[in-house]
C-alpha cells in the first residue's frame, strides 16, 4: 500500500473502534490467558494494542516493528531478571502483530517461529476474530515459552498481565 494509503488508513482508526474490537471482556480473556500461560513458563508475556500511529510516525514511515522495539524499551520489558520479557504487539490501522523477545528468549527461539504465531494472529484479526486472534497468541506464545524455559521453581510477576490499550 503506498504511504498516503497508510497515513489514511491510520487517521480513519479511531481509538473507540479498537476498544469495541478489545472490549472489556476481551482484555479480560487475554488478561487470563497471560495469567494461565505463564504459570507453564519463566518467560514474561506484554500484551500491548495500538488503535494506530500518530502523524509523526507515519511520516517519518515508522514501521510496526520499529514501533514495537520502541514500546519494548519504553515499557521496561527488556528489564526482567531473566531476560525473559517478551511483547505481544498489535497495530490495529494495520491489522499487524509483532513480538519482540528479550535476549535470553531470543537466543533459543528462532524468530520463524515468532513470525508464525504473529500470521496466525493476523489471519484471526482479519476474520473479525480478535478475542481469538488475541488468546491464540498468548497460548502460541506461552507454549514456545514452556517449551523452552520451564518454571524452575516460583517465579515473581515482574510485568503487568493487563493488555495496554494505546
Amino acid at each position: 500500500m503506498s504511504r498516503s494509503g497508510r497515513i489514511f488508513r491510520h487517521l480513519r482508526t479511531p481509538l473507540w473502534r479498537t476498544r469495541r474490537r478489545f472490549g472489556p471482556d476481551v482484555l479480560a480473556e487475554i488478561e487470563e490467558a497471560i495469567r494461565t500461560a505463564e504459570a507453564d513458563h519463566e518467560g514474561e508475556i506484554r500484551f500491548v494494542i495500538e488503535s494506530s500511529l500518530d502523524l509523526p510516525r507515519l511520516l517519518a514511515g515508522q514501521t510496526p516493528r520499529q514501533r514495537a522495539l520502541e514500546l519494548f524499551g519504553q515499557l521496561g520489558i527488556w528489564d526482567t531478571a531473566g531476560n525473559s520479557g517478551v511483547l505481544l504487539y498489535v497495530l490495529a490501522a494495520d491489522c499487524g502483530v509483532e513480538i519482540v523477545a528479550d535476549r535470553g528468549i531470543a537466543a533459543h527461539v528462532p524468530p520463524a517461529q515468532w513470525v508464525a504465531v504473529c500470521r496466525q494472529m493476523e489471519a484471526l484479526f482479519r476474520a473479525g476474530q480478535f478475542g481469538e486472534g488475541a488468546v491464540t497468541g498468548v497460548r502460541a506464545t506461552g507454549a514456545l515459552l514452556a517449551r523452552h524455559f520451564p518454571h524452575a521453581g516460583e517465579a515473581a510477576d515482574e510485568l503487568p498481565n493487563r493488555p495496554l490499550l494505546l
